[in-house]
């Protein structure tokens, strides 16, 4: 289990499209934005946690069409929020600095829908749950599928745990980083990495 801990916290710890979605809207809308965001990503990996624990990502990697179906859908989606966030970039620049950090603007579900579709359309997630989980998963398990449950509440946990401290970090430094150069800057690198993401996602062969 430690083994397995320390494996998912590095892997959770590497810059990515999670980390990207949640420094722009923590930015966007305080707090409460980046929260609802990370909320929204531990969602998404629950979905593929539970499809892989009852065979369903298996499944889909069998499938060469499914694969590439979930695979441009998750592509173009990220393409659009990485478009989004260049188009947002272009404004902040012109703002003025927003002191309310904690006001959550009425479109805040957004942040949890974004969060949550980053992961449940990535194919990389379900690969990951599929091929990472199992090798943790004793040979002479009495219950496997309940030993992959409790892996991947464990993966959820320091998800979570690991967001949280950097939503802390991000909200703490708020001020600076709202100022309309600097957000402008971090909604820029935010939307070329979605970008390079969806660009990787789309050309990853089965």
């Amino acid at each position: 289990m430690t083994t397995f801990a320390i494996a998912a916290l590095v892997l959770i710890m590497l810059p990515g499209p999670d980390q990207a979605l949640i420094t722009r809207n923590a930015l966007v809308s305080g707090r409460a934005g980046g929260a609802l965001t990370m909320i929204g990503g531990v969602l998404g990996l629950a979905v593929h946690a539970a499809a892989a624990v009852f065979g369903l990502s298996a499944l889909l990697l069998a499938s060469a069409t499914a694969f590439t179906v979930l695979k441009i859908v998750g592509a173009v989606y990220l393409l659009w929020l990485a478009a989004q966030m260049l188009w947002s970039a272009r404004r902040s620049s012109k703002k003025p600095v927003d002191d309310e950090a904690g006001a959550v603007p009425a479109h805040r579900w957004a942040h949890l829908r974004q969060g949550f579709l980053s992961n449940a359309l990535n194919p990389k997630v379900a690969l990951f749950f599929v091929t990472f989980l199992p090798q943790f998963i004793s040979a002479d398990s009495a219950s496997p599928a309940a030993e992959a449950m409790l892996l991947s509440a464990v993966f959820a946990a320091l998800y979570l745990a690991w967001f949280g401290l950097y939503l802390t970090a991000v909200d703490r430094l708020g001020r600076w980083l709202r100022r309309p150069r600097v957000k402008a800057r971090v909604e820029r690198v935010t939307g070329l990495i979605l970008a390079t993401v969806a660009v990787r996602l789309a050309t990853t062969t089965h």
